[in-house]
């Protein structure tokens, strides 16, 4: 079995617990626009994290806490990303618009 490595960093353990909260609850929302509203607070969380002003690019510690945020951060923005998609307007194939429907 292969044991799991922490991060070491307070900051991290506290808002990693509040990520996988909010990272929780979205897997569990039933509709696109809560999993929109938790995302922006996930993008947040992340951008918390990776404005840290503690991060030192040689600790392995923070590159990896960087890192898990950014994925964070990339994850909620497609979820923002799929809700824009689904509220769009379908829009009119281009034979439609061509024989004027």
């Amino acid at each position: 079995m292969r044991e799991e490595k922490k991060i070491k960093c307070p900051i991290f353990q506290s808002k990693n617990e509040e990520i996988e909260g909010v990272t929780k609850a979205i897997n569990e929302a039933e509709n696109i626009e809560r999993k929109a509203l938790l995302a922006e607070r996930l993008i947040k969380e992340a951008e918390d994290l990776l404005s840290c002003e503690y991060f030192d690019e040689k600790r392995a510690d923070c590159k990896i806490c960087h890192y898990i945020a950014d994925l964070r951060k990339k994850t909620a923005n497609l979820i923002l990303k799929a809700k824009e998609l689904k509220t769009e307007k379908p829009r009119r194939s281009r034979s439609a618009t061509l024989r004027g429907r």
